[in-house]
């Protein structure tokens, strides 16, 4: 598997407090299954406005970043391990140039709005990384609070460029029901690109879980399109390939989910 939303950068945010906590969580990873990742310490769209706060907030990212880097070839040979940013899209038009905000250094850029909450005039917000030359990746779209459940919004952000990539944990329903039912709706609408892990270095790790969880319903194919094939892909700048809308109806646990 490749898992390309992390926080795993020792002391720069809300993940991974000390190197401590960033080999533990490489341990878990590497153990279910990731042979690759991009881990995406979280950033203000609006600090690239300010270039003398985003270049000190960078270069502590670049500090974390080389120490989980060089922990990493020492102690997990074999494991592929980038770096990006998980961009909260607190200013309409971040300045995204710095090749270090992005996955990997490619065009593709991870992106959440802020506050948890779809702000009105999302898709325009889109629509203009788009065409600034970035490919827009939203993360954990069933997370939103304010999500329209008919996903006619995510169908509206795929329509003007973006791809969507659900957290593994959404599945198992550990960020509550509402949730877990989008992320599962939008799996059988085929609209997902990618499923990572959103793993902040403590707890557990639910990617091995979801992906379980995912071929439980019938969706092998759709599991190893978005944990291996188009994550690999996005690492080489080519976009996703589509994937499946899943078929098979709810099991038992997923319509007790949904009762009322």
């Amino acid at each position: 598997m490749i898992d390309f939303h992390s926080h795993l950068v020792p002391g720069v945010d809300d993940g991974a407090a000390d190197l401590d906590q960033s080999r533990e969580a490489l341990a878990a990873m590497r153990a279910q299954g990731v042979t690759a990742l991009v881990t995406t310490p979280h950033v203000r769209g609006s600090q690239t406005e300010r270039p003398d706060e985003l270049g000190a907030f960078l270069a502590q990212v670049d500090a974390g970043f080389e120490a989980l880097r060089g922990m990493a070839a020492d102690e997990f040979p074999g494991l592929r391990v980038e770096r990006g940013h998980e961009v909260m899209l607190d200013t309409p038009r971040p300045d995204l140039s710095d090749p270090r905000l992005r996955l990997a250094g490619t065009s593709f850029v991870l992106v959440e709005f802020p506050f948890m909450a779809v702000p009105p005039h999302a898709s325009q917000v889109i629509f203009d990384l788009k065409m600034q030359g970035w490919q827009p990746v939203i993360a954990h779209p069933e997370r939103y609070s304010n999500v329209d459940p008919t996903l006619a919004e995510a169908a509206e952000w795929r329509r003007v460029g973006a791809y969507l990539q659900v957290n593994g944990g959404s599945l198992l329903g550990r960020y509550g029901k509402g949730a877990g039912e989008v992320a599962w709706d939008l799996l059988r609408s085929g609209m997902v690109d990618y499923l990572s892990s959103d793993y902040h270095a403590r707890g557990s790790l639910w990617i091995a879980e979801a992906v379980a969880a995912l071929v439980a319903e019938g969706g092998a194919e759709q599991a190893r399109l978005l944990t291996e094939v188009n994550p690999a892909r996005m690492l080489d700048g080519q976009p996703p390939e589509p994937v499946p809308a899943l078929q098979r109806p709810p099991s038992f646990w997923r319509r007790l989910l949904r009762r009322p």
